[in-house]
C-alpha cells in the first residue's frame, strides 16, 4: 500500500504541472487577437463598381498604385470617374507625361476616410494623395446642396457630381462621380482670361493715280539717204548751174520791152 501511495504521489507531482501548463496554453491562445484582415484591393473595388478603365489607369502607374494601396491603411476616400467620363478624356490624359498622369489619379482622393453621411456634412477645401507641400497643393473643393455631392476645381466651370457609392467599408470609401477631375496645376484655369481677338487688318489708303508720262513729239529720225543720191559737191554745183539758168531767163524776157521803149523815144 505505501508503495501504491508514493507512486500516486509521484504522479500528481509530474504529471498536474502539465496538465495545468497545457490549460493554460491553450486559453492563452483562445485569447490572442484575431489578425486585422487585409486591406481590400481598391483597383478591384474601383472596377467591381462600374470604373473599370479609371481602375485600370491606376493598375498601369506604379505609384499611383502603391500610393492608392499604402493609403488603404489609414484611410482614404477615393472618386473614380465613369467609364463614358475616362474615354472622352483619353486624348488629354495621353498628352500628359509618366508624373502627369501620376498626379491626375492621386488627385481623385482624399488621404481621409469619408462615410456617405460624413461626406455630406463636409464642404470646402481637401488636400488629396497628390498633395506633395509645395507650390503644388493639388486641392479640390467639395460642396453639398441637400443630397447632392458635388466635387469643384479652379481647371473647369462644371462641378463633378457624386453618383453612387462604389464601396464603404472603414477605413475605405469609394464613390463614383460623371467627370474626370482636372487639377489647375495641370490644366488651364476655368477663369483665365481669353486671349484677346487679333486685331483687323487695316485698309491700305488709296493711292494716287499715277500721272502719265508726257511724251514730247520726236521729230522722225531722217532716213538713210538713197543709194543713187549725188555725193554733196555736185549736189553744190548743181545749185549754182540753176541759179545762172534762172538769171538768163529773166533777162530774156526783159530784152523786147526794152528795145520796144527805145523805139517810141526816137
Amino acid at each position: 500500500m505505501r508503495r501504491l501511495h508514493l507512486a500516486a504521489a509521484v504522479l500528481a507531482v509530474i504529471v498536474l504541472p502539465l496538465a495545468v501548463s497545457a490549460a493554460g496554453g491553450k486559453a492563452a491562445a483562445a485569447k490572442a487577437p484575431a489578425a486585422p484582415p487585409a486591406p481590400p484591393n481598391i483597383t478591384a473595388a474601383m472596377a467591381k463598381g462600374g470604373c473599370k478603365a479609371f481602375a485600370a489607369l491606376v493598375a498601369a502607374s506604379p505609384d499611383a498604385h502603391s500610393t492608392f494601396q499604402s493609403a488603404g491603411d489609414g484611410g482614404v476616400t477615393a472618386f473614380c470617374p465613369s467609364d463614358d467620363a475616362v474615354r472622352s478624356f483619353m486624348p488629354r490624359y495621353k498628352n500628359l507625361t509618366a508624373d502627369g498622369k501620376a498626379s491626375l489619379l492621386l488627385f481623385h482622393a482624399v488621404p481621409v476616410y469619408y462615410a456617405p453621411r460624413s461626406l455630406k456634412s463636409n464642404n470646402g477645401v481637401m488636400n488629396t494623395l497628390a498633395t506633395d507641400g509645395s507650390a503644388n497643393n493639388f486641392n479640390l473643393t467639395v460642396q453639398n446642396e441637400g443630397e447632392q455631392v458635388t466635387i469643384k476645381t479652379d481647371a473647369s466651370d462644371h462641378a463633378a457630381r457624386v453618383r453612387s457609392t462604389v464601396y464603404d467599408k472603414d477605413p475605405i470609401a469609394i464613390y463614383a462621380v460623371d467627370t474626370v477631375l482636372e487639377p489647375v496645376e495641370l490644366f488651364e484655369p476655368a477663369d483665365s482670361p481669353a486671349p484677346a481677338p487679333a486685331p483687323a487688318p487695316v485698309a491700305d489708303a488709296p493711292k494716287a493715280p499715277k500721272k502719265q508720262a508726257r511724251h514730247r513729239p520726236v521729230a522722225d529720225a531722217p532716213g538713210p539717204a538713197a543709194e543713187d543720191a549725188a555725193p554733196a559737191d555736185q549736189r553744190k554745183n548743181s545749185k549754182k548751174s540753176a541759179a545762172s539758168g534762172a538769171s538768163c531767163l529773166r533777162w530774156a524776157a526783159v530784152l523786147p520791152f526794152a528795145v520796144a521803149v527805145a523805139a517810141a523815144l526816137a
